[in-house]
């Protein structure tokens, strides 16, 4: 009886071992589908997050009595931690259930215990999924769930915690809702951006393990009509939150808030994803029976990157490879079968290291029958704007008429070979990615359908292009000493650029051509010189911050003098003009650095702000003292950007220093131009001339003999000052030999 009593507590105490640990899971659906009984099949995939081992999931149950059938499958462990410590491990199941058609709703349900320990204090953990059977008057079928999961183990550093993107992808393109759900114990200082489904922090969150507990709820973005087995109808209008949703799954997880680190700097000791790495919430295509593979890349430049967090599907398998320079890349495939077709599988991924991890990045893996028909196109990206064109031989019975933008009011045109569309990087819906050390600009051609159709013979269109730029890059196809045009991207700015010229004269209208270069000035000449902004945004404002000169194009060279500094004009000869808010022009005059230099550069810091803005570095405008520098508004400026122009090559003067004329107009000579005239100075009026062109005899020897007085006169007060110092001399001597007696005497 004892030993039987032994036996069951030793049981109960390993089956609570077994969930003890709890870090969390999800749920995804397939597309239901309706048979031909006129029942709905509908097959779901949860995942759970633990410590350990993961692979023995609790059990869904269906509510309600709408479910005839319910099949659970087998759990496979997905990812686990690889250092053997098992800190962390996700598992994925799957079950698939057959649904009355009396019913309007299908809700699963499972609980347990208990969350890992957590400062919430949070225990017991429910998991809820509730999906509408109307079928949609918009796509004829049930409606599908959004899509979303997250890796097993989360961790942020205290001081870095300011966003955290989870993923939100809606297969039927609904607007997702992301809210905390009704029994989530929210996090002091922690808030939810419920339309970009992202976590942010209001002020410093406690660290230790904290517990996540979200809802995920659907709506249509246009008037649909919910029709049911019964006959009954719904009308939902558009992106109406106060309507039930049409669908909603919980979301939970927890997330570590580790103790502050020096930098926060994607990139520094935090992994930063470089560009070869999908963007979060990219849709990946794959095939039924053929291998799908994506490749995953990141970079910490002080700490060591020695694996990457796979949240995937059953049987997708990861390889690691460590590479250069604090980089290192992960290689993820997976050979979806049969049960898999039209399934979008969630796809998330960390970059890990001792210390920290990288954001976490998701993407959704839409499962098809056969491979996606892809159209040539060809995307040309220039500073400021893209241009698509699309060829319509590579893709066959396209109706050009029934092709849209992401913004359908941005129009497409065409001719007899092409179809093209141009947009800025601000207009017609295109999007913003950072991806570490790139930014892209996003945009898509779609196909669309008439309200009024009923049925429709085109084939469904979904094209996406982009244009990817560094994050810091220089384009002139100018002479190799030239530097003109820069471009910057920042993701609250998108593409911005500035030209820094110089100018033939003060109107700042003629440039300098770029054959020019190196650009030949004299000293003591003045230089114009403008800076100029272009931005897609409708309104910035250019500040400039700083401008020194440099003998070389090192713009940190520890020789330099400052024109411009913590934007205070330093140099007394710098003369700022007037200009509008993109553009600076200024005037200086043109000096060289002592010792052997012949050429100067001049390196300025820029920035742009948006107006009205009273805390931006243009409204502070000049700073005596830096340390008044208020922290810079994310948003409401750029970073400070270097820009150089140069060099100068000093030439020599025409005429002699004491004949330099002030006036001097022309203050830039071109290598092609004429070099000044030199005018010989005045001749005086009593200075006169013989018939053959030389000198008279008497003014030679008016000259001669005022030579003579003169040298005489020098040669006696020579002799003079001999006889004096003479004289002096031998006193002096006289002396000391007399002083020398008496003391001698003395003694």
């Amino acid at each position: 009886m004892e030993a039987g009593a032994i036996f069951l507590l030793l049981f109960a105490l390993l089956g609570t071992a077994s969930t003890v640990s709890f870090y969390g899971g999800s749920i995804s659906f397939k597309p239901p589908q309706k048979k031909s009984d006129g029942t709905f099949k509908v097959t779901f995939h949860h995942r759970q997050n633990g410590r350990s081992s993961c692979q023995d999931q609790s059990s869904y149950t269906c509510e309600g009595g709408v479910c005839t059938s319910f099949n659970q499958s087998g759990v496979l462990q997905t990812d686990q931690d690889n250092t053997g410590q098992g800190r962390w491990c996700q598992s994925e199941g799957h079950a698939t259930a057959t649904i009355t058609t009396s019913k309007t709703t299908f809700s699963l349900k499972d609980s347990g215990c208990c969350w890992v320990s957590n400062v919430n204090g949070k225990t017991n953990w429910t998991s809820h999924a509730e999906l509408d059977l109307g079928t949609r008057s918009d796509s004829r079928s049930l409606n599908s769930c959004p899509v979303t999961t997250t890796v097993s183990s989360l961790r942020v550093p205290q001081n870095c915690f300011s966003g955290f993107r989870l993923l939100a992808h809606d297969p039927d393109g609904d607007k997702v809702r992301c809210r905390f759900a009704k029994d989530a114990v929210v996090p002091s200082n922690v808030t939810l951006d419920e339309t970009a489904c992202t976590l942010k922090s209001q002020g410093q969150v406690d660290t230790g393990v904290h517990v996540f507990e979200l809802m995920l709820e659907d709506f249509s973005t246009k008037n649909i009509t919910l029709t049911y087995a019964d006959g009954t109808s719904q009308l939902r209008e558009a992106s109406n939150m106060t309507s039930s949703p049409l669908c909603r799954v919980k979301l939970q997880f927890s997330m570590e808030i580790l103790p502050p680190i020096p930098n926060c700097k994607p990139g520094h000791v935090q992994p930063m994803f470089l560009s070869m790495t999908p963007s979060h919430g990219d849709v990946l295509y794959a095939t039924v029976g053929q291998k799908f593979h994506f490749k995953a890349q990141a970079q910490a430049h002080h700490s060591s990157i020695h694996d990457f967090q796979v949240s995937g599907p059953q049987n997708m398998t990861k390889e690691f490879k460590d590479g250069e320079a604090g980089k290192a890349d992960v290689t993820l495939s997976w050979i979806p079968q049969q049960s898999d077709l039209y399934r979008f599988v969630p796809v998330c991924f960390t970059a890990e290291t001792n210390e920290t991890q990288s954001e976490m990045r998701c993407v959704v893996v839409m499962v098809t029958q056969a491979s996606i028909t892809q159209g040539k196109a060809t995307v040309v990206c220039s500073p400021n704007k893209m241009v698509v064109a699309l060829e319509k031989a590579s893709m066959p019975g396209i109706d050009e008429n029934y092709l849209k933008l992401r913004d359908k009011s941005c129009s497409l045109t065409s001719n007899s070979t092409h179809i093209m569309g141009s947009m800025s990087f601000s207009t017609c819906g295109t999007k913003l990615e950072d991806k570490g050390d790139f930014i892209i600009f996003r945009n898509q051609i779609n196909s669309f359908e008439l309200p009024t159709e009923v049925i429709v013979r085109r084939k469904t269109v979904k094209i996406d292009f982009s244009c990817q730029f560094p994050k810091t890059i220089s384009i002139s196809s100018y002479y190799n000493l030239h530097k003109s045009d820069y471009i910057f991207t920042e993701s609250s700015f998108g593409s911005f650029g500035y030209t820094f010229e110089i100018f033939h004269d003060k109107n700042f209208t003629s440039k300098v051509e770029a054959s020019a270069y190196p650009v030949e000035v004299k000293l003591l000449q003045t230089i114009y010189m403008g800076i100029q902004a272009q931005s897609d945004l409708p309104s910035v404002t250019l500040f400039v911050e700083s401008c020194k000169a440099t003998p070389d194009d090192n713009p940190h060279n520890t020789l330099s003098y400052d024109l411009i500094k913590n934007g205070c004009v330093k140099d007394e000869t710098l003369k700022v003009h007037p200009s509008d808010q993109t553009s600076y022009n200024f005037a200086v005059q043109a000096f060289k650095f002592t010792g052997n230099y012949e050429q100067v550069y001049i390196t300025c810091s820029v920035i742009l702000c948006e107006p009205g803005s009273p805390f931006s570095r243009c409204s502070q405008g000049c700073l005596k003292d830096p340390a008044r520098r208020r922290r810079r508004e994310l948003g409401k400026e750029t970073g400070s950007h270097y820009i150089t122009q140069g060099p100068l090559q000093f030439v020599g003067q025409p005429v002699p220093n004491a004949a330099v004329d002030d006036n001097i107009n022309d203050a830039v000579v071109k290598k092609s131009d004429t070099p000044i005239a030199v005018t010989p100075p005045p001749v005086p009026s009593d200075t006169r001339s013989s018939e053959g062109g030389g000198w008279g005899i008497r003014e030679i020897l008016s000259t001669n003999i005022s030579t003579l007085v003169f040298a005489s006169g020098f040669l006696v007060s020579l002799v003079l000052m001999a006889v004096i110092v003479r004289h002096f001399t031998r006193k002096r001597k006289a002396e000391d030999c007399k002083s020398l007696i008496v003391s001698d005497w003395e003694n």
